[in-house]
């Protein structure tokens, strides 16, 4: 923060204003008191014990600075007072004005101020001169005498204060002034008191001049005295003004506040011209210089001292001061005289052991004024102070920031996204609309799981960068939580921002390295746009969660949100609970569909599949049904079901002669389950049916996710005899080549590609190029989706083994599959002991 610009501050050099009519006021008045007065320069002898006396009563005792300037108060009213009452006016003139030029000297003020000192005071005891003639010749040391000799030294002491007003005004500006001003009754009680002790001392000397013995022994003490008294008003003033200090730092909140105040306060507590505070960069925090200046409303980003100094104390960890009072630092007094630095101390600002800043002040405001040792203990005390502030300050500022931001990635979270995107849909221009892009990461879980949880916030953190660095700048990037990120700006419309999240998929898709493994990193992006989407910040991120969802199901996994997502939503939680209740009163039902041979149309076995007919939905869609289980914890007693059916099926088949295996899909989750080979091995025996009559079927997203994670499940299931086949193979990214690495025996190609085989060349290639590596690797490869007997002809041609579809059968429940069997199968095939042959088919 760099201060506004102060009001031209004059120079000393001007204090001539004021000085020179005072010193004429002084010239006449000497002249007119010498004509119109008697003047006894017989009393010289006393006139040189007086000026003795007023030049010891004119040790300062009692000071306050005002801005730059220094308001002195001595004891010179009580050697005023005898004067005015022993000598002639034209010699308490002259006294008065040779007193205060020692005095000045002595004290070694600058020229300036030495002659104005020296005027102010010729005129302030003209003045009061003026006003013994005037009121009447003084007569003993009666009260007409006291009344005379106070009003006298009244009017010296406000002569004297109007004088200072005065020059501090013309020097500083009014506010000099007016906080001059603000001393003037401290001022008139010292000179209150100072005149009774005169009166006292002249009542006494002119009873005995003996008394003159016990008064200078009181004198002494009186001056000891007022010393003290002098020293403990520092010392409460100090005190005070540290109070309040730390008081508003407790309350001076973030570090940039903090700073505004801290320094002002500081620099005023230990009247210094400068104050710095330098804190280093550290962590995210930068690096700060502020000063407060004493002619500055501000603060400046800069400093008078060299940063040698502040590193030095940095470094060493100690105070470092240069002065009078401290000694000289020679390897920097040039830089110090250019920045007119005539004494300063540092002090490091420690947290702990750990030092993270330094707090410095520069030139003790008064010409002569200059720091001292007994500085530095309440120096360091406030640095203290201000250390725990600041440590605070950016404790509490940590805090807000981690409130805000995710840990891992340094993005904002879902907190602060929530209140950006709230801000943001109140004020929306038109033509423009508020788009929110999440991108869910495909198969983390799978990566915590097989590479540990530090593999998965290295793909986090690289996905974070990726992302930020994608995005356009004005967009908000943030992570909502475990492997989501959003991102949320103004664009123009759903059709840009559906543009834009294609986009940013491709830009930040890619390969990640991990040892010796090499993953192909890919993410599904849902999209809202408000207002078409929702009308508030709630709405639209559980909506784009819904979008994300349904993305990873759809080609180029980009979904921007429509209601039929929602309401496909509602209906998936709304049918939890009465799946629970299916599962637990048996009313899902397991159908079976054929796999015949292509060649010969010999029936091999059956595929098994859980159908659900819900009272009130009708038929539940197997893809709801299968992600209600497995959100529920319900996908363990779902597969047991369709596996209990198919083992018992396949028993009595086997007992009618009619030896056919059975298919089951499981789901990529079950493979996590280290206990399931172990069930299988149980249910095997419990139904006797030989285990390579039993095929587990897993989409290829669940085997192939590019980790060992199913391996050790997968090669459990294939020791037990257990065949494995790759369901929906094609859809993925996966090669043939990994393929080959794991415990499988089948391959399932995919029915988009058998489906379009006789009418697209590259699904024919793609189906040709699978069934030729697959029996390369000796792997069994099945079509699915044979709908044609063109089709069944371009498979038989490729030589693909086994089929199935609605060419042969749809899936059937076991009465009607019973029908079939009666209708489709050859009678003489299964006689003779061989798989049953289809007669026909339809």
């Amino acid at each position: 923060m760099v201060a506004s610009k102060a009001r031209q501050r004059l120079s000393n050099e001007h204090a001539w204003l004021i000085t020179g009519p005072l010193a004429g006021f002084a010239l006449v008045s000497a002249i007119f008191l010498a004509l119109g007065t008697r003047t006894n320069f017989g009393d010289w002898p006393v006139a040189l014990l007086l000026l003795a006396v007023t030049v010891i009563a004119g040790i300062p005792t009692l000071s306050f600075v005002v801005r730059r300037q220094a308001v002195v108060v001595t004891l010179t009213e009580i050697p005023l007072v005898l004067s005015l009452y022993r000598l002639s006016p034209l010699l308490v003139v002259l006294v008065a004005t040779t007193a205060a030029l020692i005095t000045q000297v002595h004290r070694r003020y600058a020229s300036p101020k030495r002659w104005f000192n020296v005027a102010k005071s010729a005129a302030d005891v003209s003045v009061a001169a003026f006003v013994v003639v005037a009121l009447s010749a003084i007569s003993g040391v009666g009260p007409a005498t006291w009344g005379v000799l106070s009003a006298a030294v009244a009017a010296h002491t406000v002569m004297g204060l109007v004088a200072v007003v005065g020059v501090i005004t013309l020097l500083q500006g009014w506010q000099g002034g007016r906080e001059t001003a603000r001393t003037a009754l401290q001022v008139l009680l010292t000179a209150v008191v100072n005149v009774t002790i005169g009166l006292v001392i002249l009542i006494a000397l002119a009873t005995t001049p003996w008394s003159a013995i016990l008064l200078l022994a009181l004198t002494l003490a009186g001056v000891m005295l007022y010393r003290s008294y002098a020293q403990f008003l520092r010392q409460h003033r100090t005190l005070g003004d540290m109070y309040e200090l730390t008081r508003v730092m407790g309350e001076g909140g973030d570090e940039g506040h903090l700073a505004d105040i801290l320094l002002g306060r500081i620099r005023a507590l230990m009247q210094a011209e400068y104050a710095t505070l330098w804190l280093p960069a550290q962590g995210r925090h930068p690096e700060v210089l502020l000063t407060a200046r004493l002619d500055d409303k501000g603060l400046l980003d800069v400093a008078v001292t060299p940063a040698e100094l502040r590193e030095q104390a940095r470094e060493r960890g100690r105070l470092v001061a240069v002065g009078r009072a401290f000694g000289d630092a020679p390897e920097f007094r040039g830089e110090l005289g250019r920045g007119h630095v005539k004494d300063l101390i540092i002090v490091p600002l420690r947290s702990g052991p750990v030092v993270i800043g330094t707090l410095e002040v520069v030139n003790r405001l008064s010409d002569v004024g200059r720091f001292t040792p007994a500085d530095l203990p309440v120096f360091e005390t406030v640095a203290a102070h201000a250390a725990v502030a600041l440590e605070n300050s950016r404790l509490v500022d940590r805090l807000r920031h981690d409130a805000y931001h995710d840990g891992l990635t340094k993005l904002p979270n879902r907190r602060r996204i929530t209140g950006a995107l709230a801000e943001a849909v109140k004020i929306r221009a038109p033509g423009e609309v508020v788009a929110v892009l999440l991108f869910d990461v495909d198969e983390l879980r799978q990566v915590n799981e097989s590479l540990g949880h530090a593999a998965g916030d290295k793909v986090l953190a690289e996905m974070a960068a990726r992302l930020r660095a994608s995005a356009p700048s004005s967009a908000l990037v943030g992570r909502t939580g475990g492997d989501e990120f959003l991102v949320t700006l103004r664009l123009e419309s759903a059709e840009a921002a559906l543009e834009l999240a294609g986009q940013l998929r491709g830009q930040i898709r890619g390969e990640m390295a991990f040892d010796a493994i090499t993953l192909d990193v890919d993410t599904a992006v849902g999209v809202v746009v408000h207002p078409d989407h929702g009308s508030d910040a709630a709405t639209l991120l559980q909506r784009v969660d819904l979008a994300a969802n349904a993305a990873k199901s759809v080609p180029g996994s980009v979904q921007l949100f429509n209601p039929a997502l929602e309401s496909r939503s509602l209906r998936r939680l709304g049918l939890a609970g009465d799946l629970r209740r299916a599962l637990d009163e048996g009313k899902l039902q397991v159908y079976f569909q054929p796999k015949v041979t292509l060649r010969d149309r010999r029936l091999v076995g059956v595929e098994c599949l859980a159908r659900w007919e819900h009272p009130t939905h009708g038929v539940v869609a197997p893809e709801d049904f299968v992600a209600v289980a497995e959100h529920t914890g319900q996908l363990g007693r779902l597969t047991d079901v369709v596996l209990r059916e198919g083992l018992r099926r396949s028993r009595e088949w086997e007992s009618a002669e009619q030896p056919l295996s059975v298919a089951v899909n499981l789901s990529a989750r079950t493979l996590t389950d280290r206990d399931f080979p172990d069930r299988v091995r149980e249910l095997l025996t419990e139904y006797a049916v030989p285990p390579q009559r039993l095929t587990f079927e897993i989409r290829e997203a669940g085997v192939l996710d590019g980790t060992d994670r199913p391996i050790p499940t997968l090669r459990r299931l294939r020791d037990l005899g257990v065949r494995l086949s790759v369901d929906d193979f094609g859809t993925g990214s996966s090669s043939l080549a990994y393929l080959r690495r794991l415990p499988v025996h089948e391959v399932k190609v995919d029915r988009s590609f058998v489906q379009g085989m006789a009418t697209d060349p590259g699904d024919l290639a793609i189906v040709n190029a699978v069934v030729t590596l697959s029996q390369q690797f000796g792997l069994a490869v099945v079509a699915e989706g044979v709908e044609s007997e063109l089709t069944l002809e371009l498979l038989q041609d490729i030589g693909c083994e086994i089929g199935q579809g609605f060419l042969f059968s749809r899936p059937l429940p076991y009465e009607r599959l019973e029908a079939w069997f009666r209708a489709q199968v050859d009678p003489e095939s299964v006689a003779a002991g061989e798989l049953p042959r289809l007669r026909v088919v339809p």
